[in-house]
């Protein structure tokens, strides 16, 4: 439905409002209230805030962050799995030469802590310069044990259940 639509304004007021913005400081920045009042501010900032489409956006941006913020399972698995299947040929072009950080795929620099790069002059021509990368991969098995012992993925007890036979001898004397 195109009534349902919020404008560029309506939108950047609930943008301010997701970002923790007063009312008043939202309403201030997405709208043109330079002769306005503080009252008359606010009073039209509550309006605002109360309609229906500004409060279904900002249950949207919530959903949304919250969404992105849950780790399950599911994703502590993925992220073992893309460390665990890492090719590090990924890191290079087909002649052998490294690629750069700006060509690699999400996943490949996921897999990465850092990038080391040193220029050094091989010969006495500036043409002779040669670029040489290091790559370091990033451990992030300890922060995803960390994350899966949180969740309860490991046990760090083991029970041991069984019997053992006792027999009581009767020799008192």
């Amino acid at each position: 439905m195109k009534g349902d639509k919020l404008t560029p304004k309506q939108e950047r007021f609930a943008q301010g409002l997701f970002a923790g913005l007063s009312q008043r400081e939202a309403y201030k920045r997405s709208y043109n209230a330079g002769g306005m009042t503080d009252k008359q501010c606010d009073e039209e900032a509550c309006k605002l805030a109360a309609s229906p489409k500004i409060s279904q956006r900002l249950a949207e941006l919530i959903s949304g962050l919250q969404e992105r913020n849950t780790i399950t399972r599911e994703k502590v698995m993925a992220e073992y799995a893309k460390l665990a299947f890492f090719d590090p040929r990924k890191l290079f072009r087909a002649d052998g030469t490294p690629k750069d950080i700006t060509e690699l795929d999400d996943e490949t620099a996921a897999a990465l802590a850092g990038l080391d790069a040193k220029e050094i002059i091989a010969g006495e021509d500036d043409a002779d310069l040669c670029r040489i990368l290091k790559y370091k991969l990033v451990d992030k098995k300890g922060a995803l044990d960390s994350i899966a012992k949180i969740l309860g993925m490991f046990e760090d007890k083991i029970k041991i259940d069984g019997s053992v036979p006792v027999k009581i001898i009767d020799d008192i004397e």
